[in-house]
C-alpha cells in the first residue's frame, strides 16, 4: 500500500449512530486521506492526507462505548488501510466489547491479502465484513446494499481467510 503510516489516527469525522454504513446501528469513523480519489466519490473532502483532525484510539473507543445499542463500528474514508495500525488496535477493542467491525476500502481484498505490510494484515485480520474495490461511477447503483457501485463486494473476511476462498457476506446472516 502506498500510504503514510502514522502513530496518530487522522480522521475526517465520526457519525455516532449510522444506519447506512453497515448492518444495525453503527459508530462510523471516516478516516482522512485517500490515494484512490475515485471520480464521483461520496466523500471527496477525505482525500487530502493533511486534512481532518487527530484522534487517539482511546478517544474514539470512549465515544463508541457511550452507546450500548451499537452493533459495531465501521471504518470508512478516506482509505482506512492507509492507517492500519491504529485502526487494528481500535478494532481489537471493539471485538473485546463483543461488537463487530465493518470496513470500506478502495483496494480489492486480493490486493490487501497480498500486501507484505504487517499492519495491513493486522487490520485485515480484525475486519468482519469488508466492502472492497474502488467506487466506479459507471457502475453506480443506488439499489445495492451498503455499497455504491456494482464492482464492490461484501466479503466475510474471517471465513475467507479460514477457507482460502472468497466468501461473500449474506446480509441475512450476522457479520
Amino acid at each position: 500500500m502506498e500510504c503514510e503510516q502514522a502513530q496518530a489516527l487522522r480522521i475526517a469525522g465520526t457519525v455516532d449512530d449510522s444506519i447506512v454504513d453497515g448492518p444495525g446501528l453503527r459508530f462510523t469513523v471516516f478516516t482522512q486521506g485517500c490515494p484512490h480519489r475515485c471520480p464521483g466519490c461520496h466523500n471527496p473532502q477525505t482525500h487530502d492526507f493533511s486534512g481532518g483532525r487527530l484522534e487517539t484510539v482511546e478517544q474514539l473507543f470512549r465515544q463508541f462505548s457511550q452507546n450500548p445499542l451499537l452493533r459495531g463500528i465501521t471504518f470508512s474514508g478516506g482509505e482506512p488501510f492507509c492507517q492500519p495500525k491504529p485502526l487494528a488496535a481500535l478494532a481489537r477493542m471493539v471485538h473485546e466489547a463483543g461488537k463487530d467491525v465493518f470496513c470500506y476500502t478502495g483496494y480489492t481484498y486480493e490486493e490487501l491479502a497480498a500486501s507484505q505490510d504487517p499492519a495491513v494484515q493486522e487490520l485485515l485480520a480484525q475486519v468482519d465484513v469488508l466492502v472492497d474495490g474502488p467506487f466506479l461511477q459507471e457502475q453506480r447503483d443506488l439499489t445495492l446494499l451498503f455499497r455504491g457501485s456494482a464492482n464492490q463486494r461484501l466479503i466475510q473476511v474471517p471465513e475467507t481467510r479460514r477457507t482460502g476462498s472468497l466468501v461473500l457476506w449474506n446480509p441475512g446472516y450476522g457479520a
